[in-house]
């Protein structure tokens, strides 16, 4: 699966959210200041080449619609991350966020609550 850029992520956010959106809808979702229909009509087309997206007409225009589920593709972006910046460590994942956080004891039996319960 590619990676997205900024921009295509944040397209990406607001189709998962809408499930379909022509791109009038898709900057209307957007926060101020809105970008130009033309930007996020040349990001939902790269979008659809990329294969995260596609399309059924309607009318003279296209309602877009999500083809890789956001569950995906974070699960692909947080391993990316943990590869990159951790060494593959998991544990060394949730040693950082510890250490420079601040987190909270009871996020931490939490988590392990939700480990316990998916083995």
């Amino acid at each position: 699966m590619k990676q997205l850029t900024k921009a295509e992520e944040e397209i990406m956010q607001v189709l998962w959210q809408l499930e379909k959106a022509n791109v009038k809808s898709i900057i209307d979702f957007l926060p101020d200041p809105k970008p130009a229909y033309n930007t996020v009509s040349t990001i939902v087309r790269i979008l659809e080449s990329k294969g995260f997206v596609d399309y059924e007409k309607q009318g003279k225009g296209h309602v877009y619609f999500p083809v890789v589920q956001k569950s995906s593709y974070s699960n692909q972006s947080i391993n990316k991350l943990v590869d990159n910046y951790f060494q593959g460590s998991f544990k060394s994942l949730v040693s950082f966020f510890v250490q420079k956080n601040d987190v909270d004891i009871k996020d931490i039996e939490s988590i392990l609550k939700e480990i316990n319960k998916n083995k």
